[in-house]
């Protein structure tokens, strides 16, 4: 037994000197390898670096191309080709070798260089004791409390660059207004934000949207259940799942990669315009394009224009609907397709026994940012609403699984549609089409003859009155309709014939080379506007009237004697008009910087507007509204109020634009009615909105939510969701209600903001949008609010849960009104 014994106590000897040589060298690799994470009592500087883990991803400093310029950014370890896919100081690069990453004493993540400057920073939600930094596996960089580690203070998924990794949110965290939006690099060499971005828009039924600037480029289009509509590539694939998710809370997509050592990435591509995924090729060392987009012609932003059909392989690509012809058949034949398509056959919304429906499949749902959703409905409920409302122009299922359900309705004309083969969904178009009444039919040749005469009678009006002003070639004369001025008659400056330079057609042809798509500055619900150069070099801006547009000869003349009698340094001069044949132009000083939502709207050109540009920006626009409600010669209410209709002249200064929907009253008059309601849902005061009645005091609604805009940086519907009602006047008033009010502010201007300026605009900006007309104040109130440092009243709860009025809008109401929604310029 003795040498049993003996064996045992030498096996357990070598044990033991084997684990004990295991732990030394398990030791000597965790101190000789890089760490995942640091503390506040630790740094990162030039030639350390934090790797993940598994070794997946790395955080450290970088140059990116040729450039000498530091960046601090993440990238992957795991494979040879250097690629970034997190810059932290993506705007602020450092200029050496010096830079320094650590937690400061509040427990934020803090860049800075030599010299102590903060070059980027990152705030943590609270602070705590033991706060530390750790790069994951998935390549999200966070801070959190290192006794509570599930819970991020702070982390870089919730600012994206121009890369989307699997598991990042694209879309709205709509408890804090936080967007996940992806932007890509100016260039190779410089990672700054582009101004080629990719997100979920908000306005109406949620829809992930690519842009250029402030416009629309590309459409996914709405959630249907199973995918985006305008992607029918998307659907279960070997590499990857997704998901999208709609609630009170967040709006986002997501996906995730089937398998763990699959590398895959999303990336925005600003040298060529395209969102491109990639999968990384170990055997070739190399990444490999998977998909990208747009992907053809047809996915270009509303390549044919209103219920214009784009057909990859057909010639040309664009195609009216059925049911729909060429809005101006020279324009198409052209090739030129903006203007869209019309009804083929006029019809009166009014009589709604007389049309219906008709079925499309394997389309593109249109743009929904003009739509309504309910997830309860059917679909013969869906169509039974959608005919009780004549703005209502299609309808179709929200959810498309299991044989589909829920109502969606689009209101507006229907934009950005395109033909899938093997794709695509059903849509309900609204047209004169009777599905079995014969009886109605015979009625129906009639009341076309009606139609007929009263078509000929409006066009034998026109040509009387364009016969008018060709012979009198310069002037206009002022004279009253129902529709249009309603003047002070005993006002002697209205009796005479007012002086207005008439340009030639062919002149402003060749001044917009044609009025190419590379000279076009926007595009709104009356038409097109394009920048051109006349002969002397005078830079212009022409606003090209649509012919099927709902602004006429009354509301273009309407907009022609405003302007030309008004004269303010916030108010947009006008040059002169055109008006040949079918063609009705205005013709408008040239304003280098476009409109005021180019910049506040665009994260990368927001940072232009700093706090003093914006506070200057929010009282000339308070000076130019006063002008017209007091000391114009004649009281004017704009109604259309937004950030589109703001002009920036070349040293930023506000000048109000668009008069065509203007109103006008002589005397002591301030406010009317209308049965037609005109303007853009999101600025429009309530008792307009609902009731038709408007006021000085609808200006000054709007004016509120136009100063939230210019604060925020936000869209007043960009809080908007179908199943949560809030918009930005309700964040801003949930911020007030919590003694957070500066926290509305516009991040990119924090550091510049006069923070008692800001905090009075904010308050003022909630007197201005209060629910009741006479809890506002007036605009000569306004423009001594924000030049005086007066003790301002409490404002009450704003009107912020704004109704669906275009479908509810009061059904016993005697003022039957229609409700126009416009497009933003």
């Amino acid at each position: 037994m003795k040498p049993i014994e003996l064996q045992d106590s030498k096996t357990m000897e070598n044990f033991s000197l084997v684990f004990v040589l295991t732990q030394i060298v398990l030791f000597f690799l965790h101190t000789c390898s890089a760490d995942d994470s640091m503390s506040q009592l630790q740094s990162l500087s030039e030639g350390k670096s934090l790797v993940s883990r598994e070794g997946t991803f790395e955080l450290g400093f970088f140059s990116p191309g040729s450039s000498a310029d530091r960046y601090l950014g993440i990238w992957y370890k795991s494979i040879p080709v250097k690629t970034v896919v997190w810059v932290a100081n993506r705007a602020k690069p450092v200029k050496d070798n010096s830079s320094m990453l650590h937690i400061n004493s509040e427990g934020n993540l803090v860049l800075v260089n030599q010299n102590g400057i903060v070059a980027w920073s990152a705030k943590s939600r609270k602070k705590v004791l033991n706060p530390i930094v750790q790069l994951l596996n998935s390549g999200n960089l966070v801070v959190k409390d290192d006794k509570d580690p599930e819970n991020y203070l702070w982390q870089s998924f919730d600012y994206p660059s121009d890369t989307l990794l699997p598991g990042m949110k694209l879309g709205w965290d709509l408890k804090t207004g936080l967007e996940w939006r992806v932007s890509a690099w100016k260039n190779w060499d410089d990672p700054s934000p582009g101004d080629f971005t990719w997100g979920i828009s908000l306005e109406g039924f949620p829809q992930v949207m690519m842009w250029k600037g402030s416009k629309e480029y590309y459409r996914g289009g709405p959630w249907n259940g199973l995918g985006f509509s305008g992607a029918p590539e998307l659907k279960t694939n070997p590499v990857f799942e997704f998901e999208f998710v709609s609630n009170k809370e967040e709006v986002y997509y997501t996906y995730n990669l089937r398998n763990r050592s699959m590398i895959s990435r999303i990336v925005m591509n600003q040298t060529i315009s395209t969102r491109q995924r990639y999968i990384w090729i170990e055997e070739a060392q190399t990444w490999r394009l998977y998909a990208s987009v747009p992907r053809d012609n047809c996915d270009f932003y509303n390549l044919c224009g209103s219920y214009g059909n784009c057909i990859i392989g057909d010639s040309p690509v664009c195609q009216c609907l059925t049911g729909f012809k060429p809005r101006s058949p020279r324009n198409w034949d052209m090739m030129d397709w903006t203007q869209g398509c019309i009804h083929t056959e006029q019809w009166n919304c009014e009589n709604k026994s007389k049309h219906g429906f008709v079925k499309f499949s394997g389309l593109k749902s249109p743009d929904t940012s003009h739509s309504w959703v309910n997830e309860s409905m059917n679909l013969n409920e869906c169509r039974d609403k959608c005919l009780e409302n004549c703005s209502c122009k299609a309808y179709a299922n929200s959810d498309v699984r299991e044989g589909g359900s829920g109502c969606l309705m689009w209101f507006g004309d229907l934009r950005d549609i395109r033909e899938f083969s093997g794709g695509g969904r059903d849509l309900y178009i609204r047209t004169k089409i009777l599905e079995s009444d014969h009886e109605a039919i015979k009625e129906e040749h009639s009341m076309k003859a009606v139609a007929i005469i009263i078509i000929l009678a409006s066009l034998l009006t026109i040509i009387l009155a364009l016969y008018y002003v060709g012979k009198r070639m310069k002037r206009f004369r002022a004279y009253g309709t129902e529709n249009n001025l309603m003047v002070n008659n005993n006002e002697e400056d209205e009796k005479e014939d007012l002086e207005l330079p008439l340009f030639d057609a062919a002149v402003i042809f060749r001044a917009t080379d044609g009025f190419s798509i590379n000279n076009k500055l926007g595009e709104g619900g009356f038409g097109a506007v394009y920048r051109g150069i006349l002969k002397d070099g005078q830079e212009i801006a022409v606003k090209r009237l649509s012919q099927s547009s709902g602004q006429g000869f009354n509301e273009f003349k309407n907009e022609v004697i405003l302007i030309e009698k008004l004269q303010h340094r916030n108010l947009v001069k006008l040059l002169g008009c055109c008006i040949e044949e079918e063609e009705k132009m205005l013709i408008y000083e040239y304003m280098p910087n476009k409109s005021l939502d180019c910049f506040v709207f665009d994260q990368a050109k927001g940072s232009v507007l700093d706090w003093s540009k914006r506070f200057n920006i929010i009282c000339g626009i308070a000076r130019g509204i006063l002008y017209l409600h007091q000391d114009s010669r004649l009281r004017i209410i704009h109604r259309d109020l937004k950030a589109s209709n703001i002009l920036l002249d070349h040293d930023l200064n506000p000048k109000i634009s668009d008069f065509g929907m203007a109103r006008t009253f002589g005397g002591d008059q301030i406010e009317g009615n209308t049965r037609k309601v005109v303007g853009t849902y999101g600025y429009m005061a309530p008792e307009y909105a609902s009731y038709g009645l408007f006021s000085v005091k609808s200006d000054v609604f709007s004016f509120g939510v136009l100063m939230l805009e210019i604060i925020s940086g936000k869209k007043n519907r960009g809080f908007s969701h179908s199943n949560n009602s809030i918009n930005l006047i309700g964040h801003a008033w949930r911020y007030w209600k919590e003694s957070m009010p500066l926290e509305v502010i516009d991040c990119c201007i924090k550091n510049s903001t006069v923070l008692s300026e800001a905090l009075r605009c904010i308050h003022i900006s909630l007197l201005c949008v209060q629910q009741h007309p006479e809890d506002r104040p007036s605009m000569s109130t306004v423009v001594v609010m924000l030049s005086s440092d007066s003790a301002l009243p409490q404002p009450k709860e704003p009107a912020f849960i704004m109704e669906k009025f275009f479908l509810e809008a009061d059904s016993s109401s005697t003022n039957d009104i229609s409700v126009t929604m416009l497009e933003p310029r």
